[in-house]
């Protein structure tokens, strides 16, 4: 006669007697496992706490059952005793075999299963009924933060062979609800419409509608209420508060409606500004950095701006964790704050190591070499800032980070981590242009600004098109010598017919190799110097203008051209891919000295500056100025010449299709350009993120532009030639295949015989 114990009988035993279903304690001879189909009988065995050759009792038997139950592969776990044999009968949970939705267009079947695999729901998983709620609701909550609030989801199961089932998820997704009305009731000093002007969250429709930001996020609220807050704190207001904030969803789960309920309390001023605290340094040294007066509007934003400078000037004494609260004190009759700024320097310290992290690629030497904060030397504030910046401007990196970490057990030391995300250096340039004339051009070339990870440059350039072909090879290396000293060697060959262009008719093949030097003479400063020689054939047709013809019969087809060059060049902007502020500039001299066959001179200068609006906007100012002339007698080159027209100079216009332009035998003009020799560019561009989604995004930002420019030749002055002026949008972008760079443009001011091009593009720009 055999005794049974289950699961479900433990909840009974407990209101009985424990005699009632008890027996005598024996030795277990043999272990038997009946029920299982899906898993194996071993999986009980490695589970249950009873072993061949033990001795047990009625509480031994109890655990085991609980032990297996708990596992939660079985529904019901039943134990009998048969002689000296125990019996193990198991009832087990079906497994889940597979997973499918239908009717999901939002999220991928992937991004689900990844969500409910948080949530512990997976495939080969045990199935327990009581998770389907919790995987439906799993798979709302997804919907519910994209803002598809009429989501339902409904699970079908379906049992299969081996105890198994399949579980189909019926997702009916619904239209996301959009944002219909924000308000914020209480404003009195600010129009309602500022206010909600500094929100990122926005009304549905108006312009671009697709790119608005007007689906509701629990975080961006809070986000935006941070900024209007800031707002108010900004100016003054020391007691606003944020009184209720209520959003509520239209029955149809398709609109949503936003109100914030502001108080924005008194408007104060600073009174008294103090400095205390262990200062170190003369006050009369800290005073100009607190650029702060009594009497002036109170501003939270402006007192952080004094903090960190303060901060900084400490941390250029080697005072790496200096702190500098500013503790306010409020006059609640005066309506005053007056401001202490409590000085804590800590302890000076050194650096101990400078780690560069995050480089797979790029050799650490790259990045030390930049540095100007050194190992062993007291922390400089503004060495390690200067050497983020070079660190950026190498191009080799999307972002830079340097952490100051404190030596365990040390006190008087840091180490320096320089967190670095590397870019693709390597890249492949393209471009392309469409005209009526020259219909589609292209090239191409391969790139590696980052070869072998040293730092240095090589680029084979190559172009088969109708106007340029081009072989040209490239080969930089920055740090020729440690001091900095950099070397460029160029090899090209090149032929150009411009027959199928804005510009004059003729056909050039040239031949040359140059080397090019640059030497630092400050931190941001170079004297730049080389060296080239140039060897150039020249064919003229019977439609070419008489210029052209002219200058063959006079100087033959065959020149030869050895050109100097000497410029200076400064660089002071934060990135060299994507900057936001500083400026660069270079001023550039050739001339072609008498050992060639050609003499003439050619200047330039090239000036831009960065102002950061906000964090992510910027304006950009630039100025290009050049010209060329001949000298001993001898003319410029035509095919030396300037030209203007394009996304490189004035956007809306033809590549190249500025300046004078040809006459024929009649008189009439051609439409072909004969270039100039003096020209000067002008631009204004307005730098912001991509609207939705890619606010921090820095491989692509968005602008709006004004470009302005001029072109003319000898003879000719600046009134003579006129000014031409465009407008539109372009996008800038770091691809994976190189810079990209895209403009929209709409001519503004032009001339009779300008050629306009709406839409153009390049790969391979700078940005």
């Amino acid at each position: 006669m055999s005794k049974t114990l289950s699961a479900i009988q433990l909840g009974v035993m407990a209101l009985f007697s424990p005699l009632a279903m008890a027996f005598s304690p024996f030795v277990v001879k043999d272990i038997r496992v009946e029920g299982v189909q899906r898993t194996e009988a071993g999986t009980v065995f490695n589970y249950l706490p009873i072993r061949i050759g033990d001795t047990v009792a009625q509480e031994n038997v109890s655990e085991a059952i609980k032990a297996l139950y708990a596992t939660g592969f079985y529904r019901d776990v039943r134990i009998e005793v048969d002689k000296d044999v125990l019996v193990v009968v198991v009832d087990e949970r079906p497994a889940i075999a597979q997973i499918s939705f239908t009717g999901n267009k939002k999220f991928s079947s992937e991004d689900l299963l990844k969500g409910l695999r948080s949530a512990g729901i997976s495939e080969s998983r045990t199935f327990d009924r009581a998770m389907l709620e919790q995987a439906e609701q799993e798979i709302k909550r997804l919907y519910l933060t994209s803002a598809y609030y009429g989501a339902s989801v409904k699970a079908t199961v379906s049992p299969l062979e081996r105890n198994r089932v399949a579980i189909t998820f019926e997702i009916t997704e619904g239209d996301v609800a959009r944002i219909r009305s924000i308000r914020i009731l209480g404003a009195k000093t600010f129009k309602e419409s500022t206010l909600v002007g500094l929100m990122n969250l926005e009304v549905a429709g108006g312009l671009l509608p697709w790119f608005r930001n007007d689906k509701y996020s629990k975080q961006q609220l809070q986000a935006d209420i941070e900024e209007i807050r800031s707002w108010y704190l900004d100016r003054g207001y020391l007691n606003f508060a944020v009184e209720s904030t209520q959003v509520s969803v239209s029955p149809d789960k398709q609109d949503i409606h936003i109100s914030l309920s502001i108080s924005e309390g008194e408007q104060y001023r600073l009174g008294a500004i103090k400095l205390a605290g262990e200062l170190l340094l003369p006050e009369s040294e800290l005073r100009p950095l607190v650029k702060l007066k009594s009497g002036e509007i109170y501003s939270r934003a402006r007192i952080g701006e004094v903090t960190r400078a303060l901060t900084d000037r400490f941390g250029n004494e080697g005072y790496a964790f200096a702190n500098v609260n500013a503790i306010p004190e409020t006059n609640e009759k005066t309506r005053e704050v007056a401001l202490t700024l409590f000085v804590d320097p800590g302890r000076q310290a050194y650096v101990n190591r400078i780690r560069v992290v995050g480089n797979s690629r790029t050799r650490d030497e790259v990045v030390r070499r930049e540095f100007l904060q050194f190992e062993s030397a007291w922390f400089d504030r503004a060495s390690v800032d200067r050497s983020k910046e070079r660190v950026a401007r190498t191009g080799f990196f999307d972002d830079v980070t340097i952490d100051t970490v404190p030596v365990t057990g040390a006190a008087d030391q840091v180490d320096l981590n320089v967190n670095v995300k590397e870019r693709a250096t390597g890249s492949l340039t393209l471009g392309v242009g469409y005209s009526a004339t020259d219909k589609l051009a292209l090239l191409a070339s391969v790139s590696q600004n980052n070869l072998f990870g040293t730092g240095n440059a090589l680029s084979l350039s190559v172009n088969t098109g109708k106007v340029n072909r081009t072989i040209a090879v490239s080969y930089d290396t920055p740090y020729w010598t440690v001091d900095g000293v950099s070397r460029g060697i160029d090899v090209y060959q090149r032929r150009t017919d411009t027959r199928s262009t804005s510009v004059a008719g003729y056909k050039s093949d040239a031949i040359g190799t140059g080397v090019r030097f640059g030497v630092p003479i400050g931190m941001d400063e170079r004297i730049n110097f080389g060296v080239s020689a140039d060897i150039t054939r020249i064919d003229v047709y019977e439609d070419s203008p008489v210029q052209y013809i002219d200058f063959v019969d006079r100087f033959g087809n065959r020149n030869t051209t050895v050109m100097t060059s000497l410029g200076w060049s400064s660089d002071k902007r934060d990135s060299a891919t994507y900057p936001t502020r500083g400026s660069s500039q270079s001023v550039s001299g050739e001339v072609a000295v008498p050992l060639g066959d050609m003499q003439y001179t050619k200047v330039g200068y090239q000036w831009q500056r960065y102002f950061p609006i906000s964090t992510t906007n910027t304006v950009m100012l630039s100025f290009d100025a050049a010209a060329v002339a001949g000298y001993g007698g001898k003319p410029v080159p035509f095919y030396k010449n300037l030209y203007a027209g394009g996304i490189g100079s004035i956007r809306g216009f033809e590549n190249y299709s500025l300046g004078a332009k040809v006459r024929n035998s009649s008189g009439e003009l051609t439409g072909d350009t004969l270039g100039g020799t003096r020209r000067i560019l002008g631009s204004i561009e307005y730098f912001f993120p991509a609207p939705v989604g890619k606010e921090k995004d820095r491989s692509m930002r968005f602008s709006t532009f004004v470009d302005v420019g001029s072109l003319w030749g000898a003879g000719e002055t600046l009134k003579d030639a006129g000014l031409r002026v465009s407008t539109g949008f372009g996008l800038s972008w770091l691809s994976p295949i190189g810079p990209m760079r895209f403009a929209l443009g709409f001519p503004i001011r032009k001339k009779s015989g300008d050629e306009v091009q709406r839409f153009q593009f390049t790969i391979g720009t700078t940005m």
